[in-house]
């Protein structure tokens, strides 16, 4: 994405998160942050040594890489009139308040096409921006539950259990990601640019598509299962082995695996409904067998058997594995104030045009570079926008 110029007016993780990936294939994202604070995500966790600082958040760290930084105060009359000269430069501008906050500033998408009729806007927002519930907060929790996607995790008989870590924020992102770069492909094309509306809620969704068309087509709630046979995880020697084991196939190869071949004898195990009815004995037997076994030894042994069952590691297990560190998938950044810190590295590989690894800007670190450079502004101007607290 060289020669792409982005703005990017967004905080937290659905949307830094949008721009980080653009940043990382090339694009140049100017990050405008609040003078004195920057982003919130700067004021969050984790900290080396747990000492809170804005420029050490391992969370902002990450989201941020290969961005510039400018400070800019958009409540200010100025400073909104500074974001205008810069979208009249920019390809794409993307951002993720609440919908009622870009039209109050006005900044809304009508204003901003007049300046720029080739701008891509990108909005992501809990709900979108239109519909009753646009204006209202949400945290991942509730894009959960309102996603229908809660209802289903966790045992039968107990409340519904969400999985840990903002999920729903990152499948935003991503999508705001691959909507933007459509946006732009058809902008090149046409010379026509467009407002790119990402709900959060919708995104999410769509990562569980089959409990609606299960609905549709049979009327049909589904309920929370639980985990157990046949599928769970369940304790060995060193750890956890995850194990889903639906169909006939697998089951023989489990019986392999286990070195058990009577165990596909037995008549009260013939059918996959026979085999769960007696889940308690088969998942009684699995445990036994794995008591002593170690996690690798149980995952590769499986393998062979084309049996896909999983390790279960922990972090330090995850840094250390073989094929993620053949496919140099974690990225090293070094940092002036943070130092050095592993990242995950890029989701997908490019042949030609790679990701690139680069480190997250101090706050206002590109100031100079962007007002000075690119919109002509003299130190004295600079000064002054910096005294009225503008920048």
């Amino acid at each position: 994405m060289s020669g792409t110029k982005v703005l990017d007016l967004t905080h937290y993780i659905a949307g830094p998160y949008c721009t980080k990936i653009l940043a990382d294939f090339g694009a140049e994202v100017i990050k405008v942050e609040k003078p004195g604070s920057g982003d919130v995500a700067r004021a969050m966790g984790p900290f080396p040594e747990d000492q809170p600082h804005p420029e050490k958040s391992g969370l902002f760290l990450y989201l941020n890489t290969n961005k510039k930084s400018i400070t800019l105060n958009l409540k200010s009359a100025t400073g909104v009139g500074i974001l205008k000269s810069l979208v009249k430069q920019a390809d794409i501008l993307v951002e993720n308040f609440s919908p009622r906050v870009m039209p109050s500033l006005g900044l809304d998408h009508g204003t901003l096409e007049e300046i720029n009729p080739g701008l891509v806007m990108t909005s992501i927002s809990n709900f979108g921006q239109t519909g009753p519930y646009r204006d209202y907060r949400a945290t991942d929790l509730t894009i959960w539950g309102l996603s229908g996607i809660l209802y289903e995790h966790g045992e039968p008989t107990r409340e519904p259990l969400k999985m840990g870590a903002n999920v729903s924020e990152y499948v935003a992102g991503l999508y705001g990601a691959l909507t933007t770069i459509s946006s732009l492909y058809y902008r090149d094309e046409t010379g026509v640019g467009q407002h790119v509306d990402v709900s959060i809620l919708e995104a999410f969704h769509t990562m569980q598509p089959t409990m609606t068309l299960v609905f549709s087509m049979a009327g049909f709630i589904r309920h929370r299962a639980g985990i157990h046979f046949p599928w769970g995880i369940l304790p060995c020697q060193d750890g956890y082995i995850g194990f889903f084991l639906p169909t006939q196939t697998h089951w023989e190869s489990l019986c392999a695996l286990l070195e058990m071949p009577e165990l596909r004898e037995k008549p009260e195990y013939e059918t996959p409904l026979m085999r769960e009815e007696r889940r308690d004995e088969i998942t009684a037997i699995i445990v036994s067998w794995l008591r002593d076994k170690r996690m690798e030894d149980v995952f590769h042994a499986a393998q062979e058997l084309r049996l896909p069952l999983t390790l279960v590691p922990n972090t330090k297990q995850t840094l250390e594995m073989k094929q993620l560190g053949d496919r140099g998938y974690f990225a090293g950044i070094d940092h002036p104030v943070a130092g050095k810190l592993t990242c995950p590295g890029a989701p997908f590989k490019l042949a030609e045009t790679p990701w690139q690894a680069g480190r997250a800007p101090l706050l206002g670190e590109h100031n100079e570079e962007i007002y000075g450079g690119q919109l002509g502004y003299s130190e004295e101007l600079l000064t002054k926008l910096g005294d009225e607290g503008v920048i």
